[in-house]
């Protein structure tokens, strides 16, 4: 039987547990309509996660029963952090989503030379992430931070077990070695704007000896190349 997960600032010290969320409370009450006596699992977002039975559903208030406490053991062995050009409309967003469901651990939006968009909404960013954390039942929800430039990035990259740059000018993912054995390995993955890289982002990456890996022929959206790229660097294990 499925138990409706959610992630907040939850305190499990005690045996019973009171949530005056709002979000939550609406969502137990009016969305799923859940009743006294159901299961919930809470998650603190930090692998830490109780399973609970719903004492009263109040109108302000949720009160709850503390049954089970244990670590979520869902992440992914290999970190991997995604630079991800800001994309147009929601693509971004979408991206988010997708990569925090796969198991990303840190998303860093950058600008490039061919970037449009160069803002975010980061309380929606967040809001979206933290549904994401709860439908995939992750233990962690990904750090997003804040907007840096492309040579910040790559300088902030520096201290990543292995770098990837995507490109189609670059060799097959598959032809890259990794060793998968080191239990601190942290990937980091450069995916550019709709445009594509501009010729001197493509420079730098090979100056600072970042791997140049290719998706294959097809020319990819950039939402596309980020999830891809995203899904084979959290599985390589």
């Amino acid at each position: 039987m499925h138990i409706h997960r959610f992630v907040g600032n939850f305190d499990f010290d005690s045996r019973f547990l009171a949530i005056g969320d709002s979000d939550i409370l609406n969502q137990i009450k009016n969305v799923l309509r859940l009743k006294k006596g159901d299961y919930i699992i809470l998650s603190d977002g930090q692998l830490k996660e109780a399973k609970a039975k719903i004492v009263n559903i109040g109108k302000s208030e949720l009160d709850l029963e503390i049954i089970e406490i244990k670590k979520n053991r869902n992440e992914p062995a290999i970190q991997v952090i995604l630079y991800c050009s800001v994309l147009k409309k929601d693509n971004f967003e979408w991206v988010a989503q997708k990569v925090t469901e796969i198991g990303v651990k840190e998303i860093i939006p950058i600008v490039c030379g061919h970037t449009v968009k160069t803002d975010l909404n980061f309380p929606r960013l967040k809001k979206i992430i933290q549904e994401a954390v709860e439908q995939s039942e992750r233990g962690e929800a990904p750090i997003v931070k804040d907007i840096i430039n492309f040579p910040d990035a790559i300088i902030s990259a520096k201290i990543n077990s292995l770098n990837l740059f995507f490109d189609r000018r670059g060799q097959s993912f598959s032809s890259v070695k990794f060793d998968i054995s080191r239990d601190d390995l942290t990937i980091g993955i450069f995916v550019g704007p709709e445009g594509g890289w501009a010729e001197q982002e493509f420079i730098m990456a090979e100056e600072n000896n970042i791997e140049i890996v290719s998706l294959g022929k097809s020319n990819l959206r950039a939402e596309t190349a980020a999830v891809i790229a995203s899904y084979l660097a959290v599985h390589l294990g």
